[in-house]
């Protein structure tokens, strides 16, 4: 079964929507236009990961959402790490519609300082959310990779996802090396799965697979295909790429499409129930 382990749905009035460049995916989104990229690709099941509202209502809808759409296989929710009402949120998430498929939760770290994970109250939510069963999924800047390897260092019973490799630097074409070394000391964390996603924005107009490949090569050697996720990462891709040229171009690096990799670790780590 193939997963896909990231993508989003919006509106158009989402504020960062706003920002120069994101014109081409400032529309609503929904799972009418998801579905017929799912059947090119051959995608069965998803993760829909928060789209950076940053408002409990949206992962409210995002679940109850996922009760009504078969492809929907988990949500990653949105949730401010240092909220003290955090425990109770999650607990009333759970109780509502779509409360099942609840897989995770997602605070957006990479608006914030370099040392955020280092803060008290962040790690105390990152406790919280593993005390709960829940994956703690972070978005982060490549400058913040240390401090996601000292979170998972000090949590070791909890389960941390890196989305898109940590963001690694391939628009400018330098940093290749300080990033393996910072993603290095992440993937020494066993506790730690990574997304294979959001390479093509990383890399931005004009990308080729020749651009996109050290980093992908890198991943699977620093992680190895059962800690890696394919994600598409769409609609953000769109601004680039499609959602067909995503899978393609990852497929093509890897030749072929690991079983681990497309599905099986992203079953595991979330815990998804399969059809």
């Amino acid at each position: 079964m193939i997963v896909d382990a990231h993508h989003h749905l919006w509106t158009a009035d989402y504020p960062w929507l706003a920002a120069d460049g994101l014109a081409p995916i400032r529309r609503d989104y929904t799972m009418a236009d998801l579905r017929p990229h799912l059947a090119a690709v051959g995608v069965q099941r998803t993760v829909l990961v928060e789209a950076g509202l940053c408002n409990a209502a949206e992962t409210s809808r995002f679940l109850a959402l996922a009760a009504r759409a078969a492809e929907i296989a988990g949500v990653v929710g949105w949730a401010d790490l240092s909220d003290p009402d955090l425990r109770a949120m999650l607990a009333r998430h759970r109780s509502g519609p779509g409360g099942d498929r609840l897989v995770g939760v997602r605070d957006q770290i990479q608006a914030g300082p370099d040392d955020l994970l280092d803060q008290p109250g962040v790690r105390a939510g990152l406790a919280t959310v593993a005390e709960a069963g829940l994956v703690n999924e972070l978005v982060v800047r490549a400058t913040q990779l240390p401090s996601v390897a000292r979170a998972a260092t000090a949590m070791p019973d909890a389960t941390f996802v890196l989305d898109h490799l940590g963001k690694p630097p391939i628009a400018g074409g330098r940093g290749l090396d300080d990033w393996k070394r910072l993603l290095a000391m992440v993937a020494a964390c066993p506790n730690v799965t990574a997304k294979v996603s959001g390479l093509v924005s990383e890399a931005g107009p004009g990308w080729t697979r020749a651009g996109l490949r050290p980093y992908v090569d890198i991943a699977l050697d620093l992680f190895g295909p059962d800690r890696l996720m394919f994600g598409s990462d769409w609609p953000v891709c769109e601004v680039v790429a499609t959602y067909e040229e995503v899978a393609a171009v990852l497929t093509g690096i890897l030749g072929g499409r690991p079983g681990n990799i497309f599905g099986r670790t992203a079953i595991r780590v979330y815990r998804l129930e399969q059809p």
